[in-house]
């Protein structure tokens, strides 16, 4: 279900510039930022405008892959421009009840992880609530 901005979602208040947060990028579709507990050597993060709660809450609609398949081009930009000699990108989303706000984010990450023991294992595919890559999310979704 999409909803119009929550005042209690801190990315709707990302997405609405209500906040100080830097924008990399931002559209009418998506806004682009820097994610604060950065996991890989460039953590970008790409949410949509629109407040959607989760991937649970996107169908085989040509709206909601047009929408993924925007945001997977906007943060392989943002990598390509701002790590340009990483040879190793991931693009994904976290799947319920693993996603840690629920607003739609799209997880872009410029290998290498960053030094900590375990964190990158929040970006493995662990099934089906575990770290889905963006363009396997784009052939479940494709209309």
């Amino acid at each position: 279900m999409m909803a119009a901005a929550s005042s209690s979602c801190v990315f709707c208040e990302i997405a609405t510039r209500s906040t100080a947060t830097t924008l990399l990028h931002s559209d009418d579709k998506v806004v682009a930022f820097q994610d604060i507990r950065p996991s890989a050597f460039r953590h970008y993060l790409v949410i949509p405008v629109q407040h959607i709660p989760t991937v649970n809450d996107l169908q085989r609609k040509t709206e909601d892959y047009a929408l993924v398949t925007h945001m997977l081009e906007v943060g392989r930009m943002l990598l390509l421009r701002d790590a340009p000699h990483s040879n190793h990108h991931r693009f994904g989303f976290h799947q319920p009840p693993l996603n840690s706000v629920n607003h739609l984010h799209l997880h872009c990450l410029a290998l290498p992880y960053t030094p900590s023991r375990w964190r990158f294992i929040k970006y493995m595919p662990l099934g089906p609530i575990g770290f889905i890559e963006a363009e396997r999310f784009l052939e479940k979704i494709k209309p």
